[in-house]
């Protein structure tokens, strides 16, 4: 059964897949977008309210042997390198990810792995979307908004900082939260109502399981006639997982890192029309994802991305460390080394 998942909205029995943002202003739709903007959503014939889905967490056979695009050496001399361009003036921050893969074993299904991230690291924005015939199979156990839209009013929610407690919280921490807060609002200004870009909420600690995050809101009133198009095009990708200025920080990626993210720091989630005719829809940043593609050879792959935001008093070894911290709960559930 081909499906997607968010809370407890289950859409089944794909119908339509299109990869034309233009698309989006037709109805219901579910959404991936990767960090390098290929967008596929899919229309479905179904949605029911409640209900489980067709998943089993015991069933996942668990999976090891991970790869890295960059391991502990490589990364720290990508840190080093964001630092030295931050101090040449080019950028402020940029967000440095390394992919990790896997051989995913022939009998494995990822709605079994989402049911277990559901149970041993509620996140709220999870999500699962297996529609392998559309190229889309993923585990979402994201805790950030992207995007929130209901009708007129946008929010987005960008994490930065991240300690295993909120004692444990940086100076540093603060000031990237601040700095990707800056950029968002530059971002919803350009498709918002002059005056109407505001900071709801700023620098608030939020735990999750193994660690704690500072989050802000940053909301604004879109002008009349924008369309999915044009928020995605004046947003994307995701400032939390860019860096500021964000075509500085793309350029650094680009630069720095060896493998592509994918759905990884993308956008995943829905949108839809409400009762009025007005559009809705959530859409997560795509961290802590983990999602199937296939190897030259045709075998199965597993891949899952984690980083960290680079600033000038970054400490090389300690971005790595937080890298580590950020998969260590999911990678364990993954691993089937712990209960769910």
């Amino acid at each position: 059964m081909e499906f997607a998942r968010f809370g407890s909205t289950t859409w089944s029995d794909p119908v339509e897949v299109s990869h034309d943002a233009a698309d989006l202003e037709r109805g219901s739709w579910v959404v991936v977008v990767t960090f390098e903007g290929e967008l596929t959503a899919v229309r479905f014939a179904h949605r029911d309210e409640g209900g489980r889905a067709p998943s089993r967490p015991e069933r996942w056979p668990g999976v090891a042997g991970w790869r890295a695009s960059l391991g502990r050496a490589d990364y720290v001399a990508g840190v080093e390198d964001v630092r030295r361009r931050i101090a040449a003036g080019t950028l402020y921050q940029a967000n440095l990810t390394t992919m990790l893969e896997t051989d995913l074993p022939q009998n494995a299904h990822l709605p079994d792995l989402a049911a277990r991230l559901a149970k041993g690291n509620p996140a709220p924005f999870a999500g699962t979307v297996h529609v392998p015939s559309a190229g889309l199979d993923l585990a979402c156990a994201s805790p950030e908004r992207y995007l929130t839209r209901a009708g007129d009013r946008l929010l987005s929610s960008p994490i930065k900082g991240t300690a295993p407690t909120a004692e444990q919280m940086l100076t540093k921490d603060v000031a990237e939260n601040v700095m990707i807060v800056d950029l968002v609002r530059h971002d919803l200004q350009q498709v918002c109502e002059a005056g109407t870009v505001v900071v709801e909420r700023l620098c608030s600690p939020e735990t999750h399981p193994g660690l704690v995050h500072l989050v802000s809101d940053v909301a604004g009133r879109l002008r009349g006639g924008t369309t999915w198009a044009d928020v995605i095009g004046a947003t994307f990708p995701p400032g939390s997982v860019s860096g500021a200025p964000k075509s500085s920080s793309l350029r650094a990626i680009a630069d720095l890192e060896t493998s592509p993210r994918g759905a990884y720091c993308g956008a995943i989630g829905w949108i839809d029309r409400d009762d009025r005719g007005a559009a809705v829809g959530e859409l997560a940043v795509g961290i802590r994802t983990f999602f199937a593609t296939t190897d030259p050879s045709g075998g199965r792959l597993l891949r899952f991305g984690t980083g960290a935001g680079i600033t000038w008093s970054s400490d090389p070894e300690g971005e790595w460390a937080e890298c580590e911290l950020k998969t260590r709960v999911l990678m364990d559930l993954a691993s089937g080394r712990v209960e769910s």
